[in-house]
């Protein structure tokens, strides 16, 4: 007599590696992540002028986020982008959104006489530092501001110096730094919002020494340690981390090499389609991403990993 053996009898070795993926798959998101303040604000006020300005032409004066699907999509909505120094692209009487890193009042002028209606998007902890500089780099302080110098934020905040400003880009340069008579100076120093703060720690204690009279503005935003320092406690429990976020997005980059130097498997990507397939063989996977990668994103890469066959 054949005797039969019931369908998954044999068949078990086969099913049991796919089974244990789907069971312990696990994604954990990092405490902090995504759309910081400013960047959501700018978002809505943009998406607001489109709603209210159907008839009208809208600008971005430079990339509004740095994110590409999110300027796809702002886009297709009818945003146009245009860089700073090409105004002349600008119609009279456009509407125009101030990005969260500010513009140059130079640049607010130009607008303005162009009859635009500007619609400022500049993050209020940019504001402050652009008031900070405009008012200490007088006769009597001097200004010291850490930051990217090819960054907009920084360029915005520089356009607002008087003659008694220095900007640097990190500790190598603030070494070098030389002001003429600084002991009788007040020097300020403030850094980017989205700058290192461990960088920026450096450069303090380094300031120190070399200045008598200084006074720290720590302008760093506090989202920006935040998502750090969650992104150190996410690298303790998992076995890979994306990091979620634009290719030019300086803060994603900093984030990402965080990722590198506190993880054995780290990547950074920009949608769910990047995701390398190592990353679907480990048992749990970190995710944070940068301060200007929408939700729906972080969303979509969480689902891939989640339902991945």
């Amino acid at each position: 007599m054949i005797q039969r053996r019931p369908f998954l009898q044999g068949r078990l070795l086969f099913f049991i590696p796919s089974l244990c993926y789907f069971i312990f798959m696990k994604v954990i998101r990092s405490d902090v992540l995504g759309f910081c303040f400013g960047v959501r604000r700018a978002v809505e006020l943009a998406e607001k002028a489109l709603s209210e300005n159907p008839d009208k032409n809208v600008y971005s004066l430079g990339p509004l986020i740095h994110n590409e699907s999110a300027l796809k999509e702002l886009g297709e909505k009818g945003l146009r982008t245009v860089e700073a120094s090409e105004l002349d692209k600008i119609p009279d009487g456009a509407v125009v959104i101030i990005r969260a890193h500010g513009i140059p009042p130079v640049t607010i002028e130009a607008l303005e006489n162009k009859k635009c209606l500007i619609v400022d998007a500049t993050c209020p902890r940019v504001k402050a530092s652009q008031k900070m500089v405009e008012r200490y780099s007088s006769e009597s302080d001097y200004v010291i501001l850490a930051g990217d110098r090819n960054h907009g934020e920084v360029i915005a905040i520089a356009g607002y110096a008087g003659k008694n400003f220095s900007q640097i880009q990190n500790y190598e340069e603030a070494e070098n730094l030389e002001i003429a008579q600084a002991d009788n100076k007040n020097i300020i120093l403030l850094g980017q919002t989205t700058y290192s703060p461990k960088e920026f720690v450096r450069i303090t204690e380094l300031f120190k020494s070399k200045f008598r009279n200084l006074d720290v503005m720590n302008t760093i935003c506090p989202a920006t340690n935040e998502r750090q320092n969650a992104l150190l406690e996410l690298c303790k429990k998992v076995d890979g981390v994306l990091v979620i976020g634009g290719k030019m997005s300086a803060n994603t980059k900093r984030l990402y090499q965080t990722a590198v130097e506190n993880c054995k498997n780290a990547c950074h990507i920009q949608t769910a389609a990047e995701i390398p397939s190592l990353f679907y063989s480990l048992e749990t996977v970190g995710i944070t991403a940068g301060a200007s990668t929408p939700d729906s994103i972080i969303q979509q890469v969480e689902q891939a990993l989640l339902n991945h066959h």
